[in-house]
């Protein structure tokens, strides 16, 4: 007898691996809001750049000038200026007058001026210039300042072969009858500037008082040099040396220092539209530029 079986499939539900995985309890605290997005730093780069743009700009009106004058000077609309015109007012850079609406450097910008100009030394600012012209021009160059006895080398650079010349660091120059003399004298006014051109005056050589003729010597020399921008001076001081010498200038436009270069006659332009004379010229008008002179005071 055969029995037939019938194969029977459990219906059993088999559960998926998911099931088996663990869930975390549901968590019921407020979640933190996610902060925003920082401002692109490009973003925030342009920003500092258009606040210095209208701090410059304002400088250069004078420290004072209406919202359409700063915003042409920056070559911006009146409402963008406007806005960070705003920000500079909250910070103290910048001021507005409520009479006539025009806005001037705030008291901010004043203290960072000051910190500014009271770092400013002549000599320090001067010293690249010094190796420019020494490497460039193979020429003997210094920097030196009024002292109380007169003009005084401070800072002095040679060539490789220097000039035999009796200066160095320290040493007391003439006022009339030293390139750097004269543009001190050319550029500066006072009781101490007077008395010395006396004493140079009342102890020449021939020779010398022979460089200076007119009515008023002195004043002559002041108008000469002063037309020419620089000094230029060839054995008068020295016999077969040669010299040029430019005021260094303060944002007041006083003469702070004179920076000096000079050789040997035979091989020294001393003309006053020479190559040295002009890049003395150049090197003294940048290190003025950057003690905060403008150019544009006598």
């Amino acid at each position: 007898m055969r029995i037939k079986t019938r194969n029977t499939t459990s219906h059993c539900a088999i559960a998926s691996p998911d099931f088996y995985r663990y869930a975390p309890p549901h968590d019921d605290r407020p979640k933190t809001p996610r902060p925003a997005p920082a401002e692109p730093r490009r973003r925030r780069v342009q920003s500092a750049e258009m606040g210095m743009s209208i701090l410059k700009a304002l400088a250069r009106l004078g420290g004072a000038a209406s919202l359409t004058a700063v915003a042409q000077a920056v070559d911006e609309s009146t409402a963008k200026v406007h806005r960070y015109m705003a920000s500079l007012v909250e910070e103290g850079l910048v001021a507005q007058d409520a009479a006539t609406q025009r806005y001037f450097l705030g008291q901010e910008a004043i203290h960072i001026g000051l910190a500014a100009l009271r770092q400013c030394d002549p000599v320090r600012a001067g010293e690249p210039a010094l190796a420019r012209l020494r490497d460039e021009l193979g020429v003997t160059c210094f920097i030196a300042v009024m002292g109380n006895q007169g003009p005084t080398i401070l800072r002095i650079e040679e060539p490789a072969l220097p000039v035999v010349v009796n200066v160095r660091a320290g040493s007391v120059l003439p006022l009339l009858w030293s390139a750097t003399g004269q543009a001190f004298l050319a550029w500066s006014e006072g009781a101490q500037i007077d008395t010395q051109a006396r004493r140079d005056w009342d102890g020449a050589t021939p020779v010398q008082r022979a460089q200076l003729k007119g009515k008023d010597p002195v004043a002559g020399l002041r108008a000469r040099v002063r037309a020419q921008g620089l000094s230029s001076v060839e054995g008068l001081l020295s016999p077969g040396i040669s010299a040029v010498a430019a005021p260094i200038r303060l944002h007041t436009g006083q003469v702070a220092a004179v920076l000096t270069a000079l050789g040997a006659a035979g091989g020294f332009d001393a003309a006053p539209e020479g190559r040295i004379a002009t890049r003395v010229r150049q090197e003294a008008d940048a290190i003025s530029a950057a003690l905060g002179f403008d150019g544009e005071r006598g």
